[in-house]
């Protein structure tokens, strides 16, 4: 039998529950990443990024501001 919400009664979870669940299982990927092997094309996004980074890395924006300017758009 294959696990659902519905058969697993998360459905019936309140909100709060299932998102605290939802994080959980996303703990419990991130923990085993080895098992989930990136494409080829994952890969070499992950490489063109590397490179972008290193060869700009003044290139950024502090963590602050980007939430300081999701926070006021937000509003």
């Amino acid at each position: 039998m294959n696990a659902s919400v519905k058969s697993l009664g998360i459905d019936r979870l309140p909100i709060e529950e299932r998102l605290a669940l939802v994080e959980e299982i996303w703990d419990s990927i991130a923990a085993d990443s080895g098992a989930v092997p990136l494409t080829d094309a994952q890969r070499s996004e992950l490489e063109k990024r590397i490179a972008e980074d290193d060869a700009h890395p003044q290139d950024v924006t502090p963590w602050e501001q980007v939430k300081a300017s999701t926070l006021s758009r937000l509003r």
